[in-house]
């Protein structure tokens, strides 16, 4: 199920526009009319809603993402569930701007300044979330937000869990899995840092560290092959950097 323009939710949320889809949801700009503000709603695809281990999973990994407060990382206003009409939804902070990954493409690849300047926000959010227990399982360029005044925020902290989530996960975001969740599915902290040195990577080089025919030739790379060197594409990158 999609929503049109101008559906009304909860005689507060006005929708304005579809502006992504993921492999389990929409996500919508709308106007909050009782803040007077634009927000983004994050929709679960219909499919998902018929799996109550799943909706539990992603009301407990959304409430924990709306307890994050920081500048670097989307924030999360609302979690709301409507049996009734089997809808579940997250109202979140509507970020103006491009994914990291746009950004990467349309420069080519960034200088080490630049990359480090974007790093250290990208670590200060991420250093956050693990304080707090939450691990985002999904870090990618992808899943975060560079805003026209160039702050750069981590997205998707509300992602559900669930063995088929992350499965899909995988095959979704196999040039940034990490050997660990290719093997089992099980992630930790060392899961996020893994996939932050993909990103870090294809910052420095505009290349993925991996990349492959299949998603299988990929992830075999992650788990077998040697790490590569920024410095073999790059030879003037800073050798701290490297």
């Amino acid at each position: 199920m999609k929503w049109e323009k101008g559906t009304l939710l909860q005689d507060r949320y006005s929708i304005e526009a579809l502006i992504g889809e993921g492999g389990m949801s929409y996500v919508y700009r709308a106007e909050d009319r009782k803040m007077g503000r634009l927000v983004a709603l994050k929709l679960l695809k219909e499919e998902y809603c018929e799996d109550r281990e799943f909706i539990r999973k992603f009301q407990r990994e959304a409430q924990a993402a709306a307890s994050l407060n920081h500048p670097n990382i989307v924030s999360a206003y609302d979690v709301v569930d409507d049996e009734e009409h089997r809808i579940h939804y997250i109202v979140m902070e509507l970020v103006e701007g491009i994914t990291l990954k746009q950004y990467i493409k349309k420069k080519g690849r960034l200088s080490d300044r630049e990359t480090i300047r974007i790093a250290l926000q990208l670590i200060d959010g991420m250093e956050q979330a693990h304080r707090l227990g939450i691990v985002h399982r999904d870090i990618k360029p992808q899943n975060m937000m560079v805003s026209s005044a160039g702050t750069v925020k981590i997205a998707d902290f509300g992602r559900a869990a669930s063995q088929q989530t992350v499965n899909a996960t995988v095959m979704g975001s196999v040039h940034y899995i990490s050997p660990e969740q290719a093997r089992s599915g099980a992630a930790d902290e060392r899961s996020d840092i893994y996939s932050f040195g993909c990103t870090l990577y294809e910052m420095l080089t505009g290349r993925v560290p991996y990349d492959g025919e299949t998603s299988v030739a990929v992830v075999f790379s992650h788990m077998e092959d040697p790490i590569p060197r920024v410095s073999s594409i790059v030879p003037d990158v800073s050798p701290a950097l490297d």
